[in-house]
């Protein structure tokens, strides 16, 4: 049997591809500012964007920026964010983060991955996004739950934690292309490549995936 292409052979042709299905693959969660793009990632670990897209109108019209969110206790934060999950520990975030913008940087959202990793309940994943949609840096790939799922069925990584499948993807496509390639991911995995029951027949980059095409 011959030798399946190398990932570093198929992933340029995989974002091709998806650029094709998905042409206006963007971020999903709605937001205004650099602020609000980052307390809505924030609110998404472990909640869907739909959810999270339902409760930012009435969580911003409260706290429209740093300056609003650090001037309250956490408490006073959580009835807005109680059905995102675990929303007093997000709650708790959004305050001591406000603050440290506050603080550190005028309520200004930083522009550098580093600066962003210092403020409380923001890791890669929310880092990137921030960067990425809000300021066009593409600083690193963002891995969520589909990337995960998808990077592992399409062979471009073999790792299973979203820290070391993160510097696989990065090593495939160059870097103007690493926060595209996890958005036009996530867009399949809700599409097609589903968690439960992917869509393998029916999939359009079928041919370019090891598993898709001789079963999992």
């Amino acid at each position: 049997m011959p030798r399946f292409p190398s990932a570093r052979t198929r992933a340029p042709l995989i974002l091709e591809r998806l650029g094709e299905l998905y042409p206006h693959a963007t971020c999903s969660l709605d937001w205004r500012t650099p602020y609000e793009l980052l307390v809505a990632t924030m609110l998404s670990a472990q909640c869907t964007d739909e959810r999270v897209n339902l409760i930012t109108p009435a969580l911003f019209a409260r706290f429209p920026d740093a300056a609003a969110a650090a001037a309250v206790d956490s408490a006073e934060v959580e009835p807005y964010v109680k059905s995102a999950g675990f929303f007093r520990n997000k709650a708790k975030n959004i305050v001591a983060a406000s603050r440290l913008l506050m603080e550190r940087h005028g309520g200004d959202v930083p522009r550098t991955m580093e600066e962003l990793l210092v403020l409380p309940g923001v890791a890669r994943k929310t880092a990137s996004v921030v960067l990425a949609w809000a300021y066009g840096i593409n600083a690193g790939v963002t891995v969520d739950t589909h990337v995960s799922r998808l990077a592992q069925r399409l062979r471009l990584s073999r790792r299973t934690e979203p820290r070391q499948i993160e510097p696989d993807l990065m090593r495939l496509v160059p870097q103007e292309h690493w926060q595209t390639l996890s958005i036009r991911l996530i867009f399949h995995g809700r599409a097609v490549c589903r968690a439960r029951k992917p869509d393998c027949p029916g999939c359009p980059i079928a041919d370019l995936c090891p598993t898709g095409t001789t079963g999992r």
